[in-house]
């Protein structure tokens, strides 16, 4: 049953891949006078226009460029990028790292976050704890990222100096003389900016989980026999409670990119999000094009590891 299952998340995960790719290509040609003005200018000339065309291929029929940029694809070959000089996967590389760490160090801050807020708020459901808890939630997930990301360096990097208001470091680059004390100063107020609205929206989902577990006649039961309440919230609330969290947390993938696209803006912090945000300034497609197909397979990945990690965990979706 297991096998069957992984098998079918699979096929549906290579079927989405295929759909993510075929949509950006078409994006891509669908772009006002076609990618070769997007790169020039729609000032260029004609002539400048058809030797571009020529050079990538642009004048084939349409099926067969699609058939080249999935060779491409499959060869690491992300194209060029015309405004910054340089192979699309090697620039991308320069950056992936920097937001590699940030969104993880994000995702953590969130997570742990979010089951305690999450238990604290499902034990006191529907009191005044309870209920204050679920304001501040709906408050934090309604603001803007980028303006609490000019909170944060308004009070903690202006009025108190306690970090740094934005960059990693004098090379701008992790492993490159940087003390690694240093860099991780620097991603502080960029991972807790992201954080924020993931833990509001986590620990409001969670808490809902625990509500319902603590409703359920085995917690009662355990209350009965007098077995302590931490007890209780970590032995079998908790248990309980998380595995439904880890589906969520694949599914707001998209949403950590959007805000960390954002953040990396707000803090000067040179990520991917950063650079895509410049590629959309600079209409740089090639680059704002791989980047949206890394979001994308990223996306495809996590809900993919969230359902195997789930049915592991839960053998109840095996049988669904």
């Amino acid at each position: 049953m297991l096998k069957r299952m992984i098998l079918q998340r699979l096929g549906t995960s290579v079927v989405s891949l295929v759909l993510l790719v075929t949509i950006v290509f078409f994006l891509i040609h669908a772009t006002p006078g076609g990618p070769a003005y997007s790169i020039l200018g729609m000032h260029a000339t004609p002539q400048a226009v058809a030797a571009l065309n020529k050079e990538m291929g642009l004048d084939h029929p349409i099926w067969q460029q699609y058939l080249t940029w999935w060779e491409h694809l499959f060869q690491g070959n992300l194209g060029y990028s015309f405004t910054q000089h340089a192979p699309v996967a090697s620039l991308m590389g320069s950056y992936l790292a920097n937001s590699i760490l940030l969104y993880l160090l994000a995702t953590l801050i969130a997570i742990l976050f979010s089951i305690l807020i999450g238990m604290f708020q499902g034990y006191w459901a529907e009191r005044t704890p309870g209920l204050l808890i679920g304001a501040g939630q709906i408050i934090v997930y309604s603001i803007p990222t980028f303006f609490i990301g000019v909170m944060l360096i308004l009070f903690f990097a202006i009025d108190v100096n306690w970090f740094p208001p934005g960059g990693i470091g004098a090379d701008e680059s992790f492993g490159g003389g940087i003390q690694i004390g240093s860099y991780f100063h620097h991603m502080v107020l960029p991972a807790v900016t992201i954080a924020l609205p993931l833990t509001a929206g986590l620990s409001r989902y969670f808490g809902h989980q625990a509500r319902s577990e603590y409703r359920l006649d085995y917690v009662r039961t355990a209350r009965a026999r007098g077995v302590p309440p931490l007890r209780i919230a970590v032995n079998h609330v908790l248990r309980n409670a998380i595995r439904p969290l880890v589906t969520v947390i694949g599914m707001m993938i998209p949403g950590i990119f959007v805000g960390g696209i954002l953040t990396e803006a707000v803090f000067n912090y040179p990520g991917l999000g950063w650079l895509l945000w410049r590629s959309a300034l600079e209409q740089d497609y090639p680059t704002l094009s791989a980047i949206v197909l890394l979001i994308g397979v990223l996306t495809i990945l996590g809900n993919l590891a969230a359902d195997l990690v789930n049915s592991i965990l839960d053998v109840r979706v095996r049988y669904e």
